[in-house]
Order: structure tokens, then sequence, then C-alpha cells
């Protein structure tokens, strides 16, 4: 499966924005979703998963409560809702798909080339 984010951006803290990714192929449904997060000089980092059916969501402690992980089977798009952006916010997203549903990004198989996000303080 092809993935391709959109949608980062330069937003003030306490501002929103949406990240898309809308997966190629016809087997979207049967991937779990992920968004991870890489800032400037550290690891990446898990941010959120949905499940297949998207009935279960998992958050990092970091992004729980603010960010919101949600998917479109029919428009093959995982989408990441991120309000009240603080600048430990700033890093480049990146949307990943897997077969099974874990944190650990060195674990997932596909992933889309990422698209940058910046709070400003």
């Amino acid at each position: 499966v092809q993935l391709q984010a959109s949608g980062g951006g330069l937003v003030q803290a306490g501002g929103s924005l949406r990240l898309s990714c809308v997966a190629s192929g016809r087997t979207f449904s049967r991937y779990v979703m992920g968004w991870f997060r890489q800032a400037p000089g550290k690891e990446r980092e898990f941010a959120a998963t949905i499940t297949t059916s998207g009935g279960r969501t998992y958050y990092a402690d970091s992004v729980k409560g603010r960010f919101t992980i949600s998917r479109d089977n029919a428009e093959n798009t995982v989408y990441l809702t991120m309000n009240n952006l603080k600048p430990e916010d700033t890093a480049i997203y990146y949307c990943a798909a897997n077969s099974i549903l874990q944190q650990d990004p060195s674990s997932w198989n596909y992933w889309g080339q990422g698209t940058q996000v910046t709070v400003s303080s």
C-alpha cells in the first residue's frame, strides 16, 4: 500500500490542524493505521493508532485529549485532527499502515512521506 500524507503547516499555539493520509489500493480497510511523529534530533514516536474498522483508537499520553484519529474506509483515508497545539508538537508527522496494532514504529510496514507541522509560541 502507498500512503500520501498532507495537511501540515504553521500554526500558533492553541490552534488546530487536520492531517490527512490517502492510501492507494483496495485493501485499505484491512490495515491498522497509525500516525507517528519525529521532532528534530529525536527518534520517531507513536502518536495515535486506529483499528481496521475504526472501532478502537489509542493515543500517546502526550496527545491524549487533544488529538483524534479517524478513518474513512470508503475514501481510503485516515485523519489526525489536532487541537490545542503546543510548540512541543512541532515535528514531521508520518502516517503508517500495518497488519497488527502496536506502538513501536520499527514494526510498521508501510509509511507515507511525512508532513511538517510547526507550532509557534
